[in-house]
């Protein structure tokens, strides 16, 4: 009724993967990430870093004043000063 699967004995080694195969479980370690969610583990994307760094902590601290408000991030601009006057 049900097929037997061949099992390999405990002195046996697992095939070894081609280079194909290398590469494409490289690639997914590389995007991808394992979480637990209900108990159950799923695959879900890395997100994206710069230098190790997350996007937007890498725009914080590298970014001046002017780029961050010509693309609208205007709660990242902080005052220089502590007067908040322009006299």
């Amino acid at each position: 009724m049900s097929k037997s699967k061949k099992k390999r004995k405990k002195t046996e080694s697992k095939p070894k993967l081609t280079a194909a195969q290398r590469r494409a479980k490289r690639e997914r370690k590389r995007n991808f990430m394992t979480i637990f969610i209900n108990g159950k583990q799923k695959r879900v994307r890395r997100p994206q870093t710069i230098d190790g760094l997350p996007v937007e902590e890498h725009i914080v601290r590298n970014a001046d004043p002017i780029w961050l408000h010509e693309n609208g991030l205007w709660e990242y601009i902080t005052p220089e000063d502590g007067t908040g006057t322009d006299g």
